[in-house]
Formats: structure tokens, sequence, C-alpha cells
């Protein structure tokens, strides 16, 4: 049997909504595994707390005594040669990341979003996207405007953490940042995470679904339905897309969702709720499209890389890290974000040119196979471990 190639402490905050995130750490805990190495997750999920306990929740989010001292152990027990934190938020907090340095282990850090520089983690407001507190030693404005959760004594909770932090130096602790976008790279370096230890490694599939045959007459939206995912612009261009049928997949938030009343008039849209991995790809290997009009900065979507492992082109919108992955005019098409108009022209001639569109998915199947798939990933990831334990060195 092979000898292992080290140890390592796997971190991650669980959010009390699935997502992205989740599927990115889970699927990185199997690939290293995989590949040898002695993997210890550590896991937290949290619970919401009542009104009497929002105010030691807010303390805890900038240092918990109890995880410190759990992290402490576990590396006294396990003694990993890296920690590799996904999330601190909101019930470990960065006390970990001093932990780990007590142990003399390398810390590696995935920023899968803007927690660091943004109380809201999405640097989105008010239908808008919003660098308010980017660069800022405490995010004022996003305490103003209760970012988090609507409410200022949680928002300020989340900006005390990032701002003490900065103080007592625990992010320089840090040995290398692993950010999935160049796009996520430059806005983190902009907020002040030192530049020259953000390391761009993207998203990857865990599993070849192999490519579709895409005779399916419609276009498929994967996604919450939400403002910040450009869910009304979708519906608005739809008003004029009756041609062009619609499958949208997702939950929508809680709250009051007025857009999804424009549907009503949109017969050509086909709402089918929330669906498990393999209902999402058996759809994209069937769809012609994909349409991603997000209008926040999207940090490293997983639903393109599905997209292109199927061999379908996408429709984005101009903005954060999708202009990165989403090729204009060789491995889908790029709209203005926002802008109901010019999604239409985008779908309209996407619909009507399917030789065109096909050549696009061709070509995102070949960009799934040069860059995210697995093999791939651990190649970029064990030469970033490498990074992050000649740094630790003396």
């Amino acid at each position: 049997m092979s000898e292992l190639r080290g140890t390592v402490l796997v971190v991650y905050n669980r959010y009390s909504t699935r997502g992205g995130e989740d599927e990115v750490f889970e699927s990185e805990v199997e690939l290293l595994r995989q590949h040898r190495w002695d993997v210890i997750p550590v896991t937290e999920t949290p619970i919401p707390p009542s009104r009497t306990q929002l105010l030691r929740a807010a303390t805890n989010i900038v240092w918990s005594v109890g995880w410190h001292r759990r992290l402490r152990e576990l590396a006294r027990v396990h003694r990993p040669s890296i920690v590799h934190i996904h999330n601190t938020f909101p019930t470990m907090s960065p006390s970990i990341i001093r932990a780990a340095r007590d142990a003399d282990a390398a810390v590696v850090h995935t920023v899968h979003n803007y927690r660091l520089i943004c109380p809201s983690a999405i640097c989105y407001r008010d239908a808008h996207t919003c660098e308010d507190c980017v660069g800022r030693k405490f995010a004022w404005p996003g305490v103003l405007h209760r970012c988090y959760k609507g409410s200022r004594l949680q928002t300020a909770g989340v900006a005390a953490s990032v701002a003490v932090h900065g103080v007592l130096n625990t992010w320089q602790q840090v040995d290398v940042y692993i950010s999935p976008s160049l796009f996520g790279r430059e806005l983190l370096a902009r907020g002040g995470v030192p530049p020259d230890r953000i390391i761009v490694k993207p998203n990857f599939m865990p599993s070849d679904p192999g490519v579709g045959k895409h005779d399916g007459e419609f276009c498929v939206f994967v996604g919450r339905l939400s403002a910040q995912k450009g869910m009304l612009t979708l519906l608005q261009a739809w008003q004029r897309l009756e041609h062009v049928p619609l499958k949208v997949v997702g939950d929508a938030v809680p709250g009051p969702t007025p857009f999804l009343d424009a549907h009503h008039s949109a017969s050509s849209v086909e709402f089918l709720g929330r669906a498990d991995r393999s209902k999402v790809l058996a759809l994209m290997k069937e769809a012609r499209f994909l349409i991603m009009p997000s209008e926040w900065y999207e940090v490293g979507p997983l639903s393109i890389l599905e997209a292109f492992a199927c061999g379908l082109p996408v429709i984005a919108s101009r903005l954060g890290a999708m202009p990165e992955f989403v090729q204009d005019g060789h491995t889908g098409l790029l709209f203005t974000p926002g802008d109901s108009q010019d999604l239409v022209a985008t779908v309209d001639w996407a619909w009507r040119h399917p030789e065109e569109m096909a050549a696009m998915g061709r070509e995102a199947r070949r960009q799934y196979e040069t860059r995210y798939t697995p093999e791939r990933n651990y190649q970029m990831l064990a030469k970033i471990y490498e990074s992050a334990l000649e740094r630790r060195m003396p």
C-alpha cells in the first residue's frame, strides 16, 4: 500500500442552507483521500441563535474560545502538516487560524465568498453591486445599511471580526489564500488581503457526467430564484421570448419575491423547483444552452463548470468572474448585466443559430477537459500545499 503524503485538517463551518461551498468542500476532501492524504474533516453546522443569544453569537463571531481550544486539541492529536480552512463563519471564528499556527501547521484558506471584505459576503446591496466596505479597516457602511441579516448588531459582529483580526495580524498568519477566480483575487487584494499570498485555483467537477445530445428544445437556468441571480432581468426578457422555452431549476429565497409574478404572462417559462445534481446534469445534457444572468460578483460558479462538462454553452452576464469562464463567441455568449433588452437579443440570436452554439458547446467541453477535471485540480492543489509548506519553513 502506498505511503500517505501527510495529514491535513480540512475545516469547514457549514451554513444552515446547503450550497455550492458544501459541494466544493466534500469534493476536495474526497480528492485528497484519493491521492493518499490522511484527511481529517472538521465541520460545524450552526444553530440559528435566539434573540437572547444574539449578543453572545456576535461575540463568538469575533473569537470562539471553544473552537480555538478544540482546534488546538485536534492538532495536538493528529499533528497535521497543513490546516486547510474553507470557512470559519459564523461559529468557528478566525481564532482557529491562530490555533493552527500555534500547532506549527501551514495554513491554507479557500475564500469562497467576499466575507473578508464585505459583511454580506456578496458585495451586493439594494439591487446593485456594492464595494462601499472594500478596503476599509472597519465596515461602517455595511453596519449602517444592516447588510447582514438586516441587523446592525449582527452586521457589526461580522465587521468587528474582520477588523479585530486585522489588528491581531491573524490574516497574515495564513500562508496561502485560494481564490476560485482571478476576479476574486483582484477584489480580495483591493480589500487588503496580501496579494502575494493569493493563488487562483478554480473549482472542479468531481466526476465526468459525459457529453449530452442537447436535442431538447429548451434552455435552462439553475440557481437560487433571487434578485442577485438576475431573476427579474431574466423574466422581463422572457416577456419577449415566448418562442424560446425556458426551464428554471431552483428554490425561491425566503421572503417576498415579486419578480416571480412576471412568469404568469410568460407561458414559455417552466418552474421545476429544487432538483438534485443528477437531475440538473440530465437537463443540461438535453438543453441547448444555460442562462446565467447574475447581477452580483459570482466568485467561481459551479453551474458553468457543470455545463461545460456536459458540452453545454453558457449565456452569462458580463460581470464578476463569469467572463473568465465564458469566452464570448467561443464557449458561450456574454450580455450586459441587468439589461433585459440585451439578453433578449443574445438569446434570440443563440436560439436561431444552433450550429454556432453547438460549436461553442464543443469548445466548452474542451475547456472542461483542460481545466476543470479532478486530476488537473489536484495538480494545482498539490502545488499550493507545497507553497504553503515552503512559506512555513523557517
